[in-house]
């Protein structure tokens, strides 16, 4: 079910976003999105509706075309001759087959890093990691995401390999906002930190093969949540909540 920007209410995304500051505006423009993407304020199928978007985020229409070709370069959105933009939205297969590859390129990076980290990457882990802890005390969500995904990136920066880092990147990108719902539930979110605990008592161990089985796991385990709530979702809908209909 395709949403338009102008549909969404003001109090999803407060009556003013931030207006974006001309010094790399094509950087801050193509991250303003992507985090919008990522948090679900556009959801997947949404058709971005170029005029409302310029006057949200104080900018003009070219560096918003311009950080649309990024976005859809990465994947996020689709550019559709004559119909416009629309958020990306995978099929169950395809969110199924990008977690399962994305585990597999998680426990590379995981069991190089092992080997290749150095004890000041590990001191930064482990500071993003207590980080987190005190957003989810303080129940952030936002502020927790951001710094799980740090953790991740520097693991995968610490395997030192440039086409993994490039792949990592490519198809983390498609899974950015998926990832980051698969935490709203307690248990889940509860899980995932004690996941990350041993993934960093294995960086420390440089156990290489423990820390690659934790993040397949990790991966996977998203991966099965994310399809059960998709499941669930298609269930309420199936039974006339609206509200399902409009968020899955």
């Amino acid at each position: 079910m395709q949403n338009t920007f102008s549909n969404i209410e003001k109090s999803d995304i407060g009556s003013d976003l931030p207006k974006v500051e001309r010094q790399r505006l094509h950087d801050t423009v193509v991250e303003h999105l992507q985090n919008l993407i990522i948090e679900g304020v556009l959801a997947p199928g949404t058709k971005l509706n170029e005029r409302e978007v310029c006057e949200r985020l104080g900018i003009s229409r070219t560096p918003l075309r311009e950080a649309m070709k990024v976005l859809a370069l990465e994947g996020l959105i689709d550019i559709i001759p004559n119909r416009g933009a629309f958020v990306s939205k995978m099929n169950d297969t395809e969110i199924w087959e990008t977690f399962e590859t994305m585990s597999g390129l998680e426990a590379l990076s995981g069991e190089l890093a092992a080997q290749r980290i150095s004890p000041a990457e590990i001191a930064d882990i482990k500071a993003l990691h207590y980080a987190m802890l005190a957003c989810k005390a303080q129940n952030d969500l936002s502020g927790y995401y951001s710094r799980n995904q740090a953790i991740h990136n520097k693991i995968n920066e610490a395997a030192r390999n440039s086409v993994l880092r490039q792949i990592y990147l490519s198809v983390n990108r498609r899974l950015l906002a998926l990832r980051f719902k698969s935490n709203f539930q307690e248990a889940k979110w509860a899980r995932a930190m004690h996941e990350h605990e041993e993934m960093i008592q294995a960086l420390e161990a440089r156990d290489g093969k423990r820390l690659a089985a934790i993040l397949r796991q990790h991966l996977l385990d998203k991966r099965d949540s994310v399809m059960a709530d998709l499941r669930d979702a298609g269930v309420r809908a199936a039974n006339g909540d609206i509200s399902a209909m409009a968020t899955s």
